[in-house]
């Protein structure tokens, strides 16, 4: 009787395709993570900050192209690695994600960068000037009567604050609102005679990239009311992507809420007593 010889399991190899993938998958959402840290901290300038950032969603591009190609293959050979495949297109969606929304947004917003209450004369940047002045920022003036009319169509809801408090008090709650936000304050002047205008010069920062936002507050008497007029402006890019006004608006928003608020409830009367009915004599 012949000897049968056993021959062992051979598994398929795992593919190359996949792993590339995989890996690449990896190393974009990585640099993705350190580009942002790298802005936020100014451990580079703006521009090869910028490039790494953009550098980072080309490898994750490839990575899906790769993705691809592994997956045709494994699905030709039988080879396995189908679990890299998938797992390289998690990643890459995660590290795309964001910077869809933000083509999106760019294409649905009109290419300003300079938000105000009050187009025709806006507040001006004074201190926040010396910080705008190498060749890669915005300029300190307003951008124009284009940027206004741009403005007007896209956020027709941003205008003057109209307060029926004094220019004192409007004062007091837009700084707190300013100091809540956690915004650098590189120069406040309150009110004082004989104009007794307010301002109020900050630094913001946008949520994930961390770019600075220059926003200028003036606080002007009107009568016994007052008038918060805002600025918002990007300090780089020539498009803000909304950014700068959902800042003004919000701040708008929680400037009325904290002066209504702040009302002193108007007391109620007391009701009259019901007068006694007279009773009729009967003659």
């Amino acid at each position: 009787m012949a000897r049968r010889f056993s021959v062992p399991y051979q598994s398929e190899p795992v593919s190359s395709l996949a792993t590339w993938a995989r890996n690449l998958a990896i190393f974009s959402a990585v640099a993705v993570i350190v580009s942002i840290l790298i802005v936020r901290f100014g451990f580079l300038e703006m521009k090869p900050a910028l490039a790494t950032f953009f550098g980072a969603l080309a490898c994750a591009g490839l990575s899906i192209l790769l993705g691809f190609a592994a997956f045709a293959a494994i699905w030709q050979n039988g080879s396995r690695g189908m679990g890299r495949v998938l797992l390289a297109f998690l990643i890459n969606a995660l590290v795309l994600a964001y910077p869809a929304y933000l083509a999106v947004q760019y294409r649905r917003l009109p290419p300003i960068h300079d938000i105000t209450t009050d187009p025709i004369d806006p507040p001006r940047f004074e201190a926040l000037s010396r910080l705008r002045t190498s060749d890669d920022t915005n300029s300190a003036v307003y951008a124009g009567l284009y940027s206004a009319d741009q403005q007007r169509r896209a956020y027709p809801d941003i205008e003057t604050v109209e307060l029926e408090v004094p220019v004192d008090r409007a004062y007091t709650v837009t700084l707190q609102l300013v100091n809540r936000r956690k915004w650098l304050v590189i120069d406040e002047r309150p009110p004082t005679p004989p104009r007794r205008i307010g301002r109020i010069e900050a630094v913001a920062r946008t949520p994930i990239m961390g770019f600075r936002e220059d926003v200028a507050i003036r606080i002007m008497p009107d009568g016994e009311d007052s008038r918060v007029d805002i600025r918002s402006a990007s300090r780089y890019f020539e498009a803000d992507l909304g950014s700068n006004a959902a800042r003004v608006s919000k701040l708008i928003e929680d400037i009325n809420t904290a002066v209504d608020n702040a009302k002193p409830a108007t007391p109620k009367k007391a009701p009259a007593p019901p007068k006694a009915q007279a009773k009729t004599v009967k003659k």
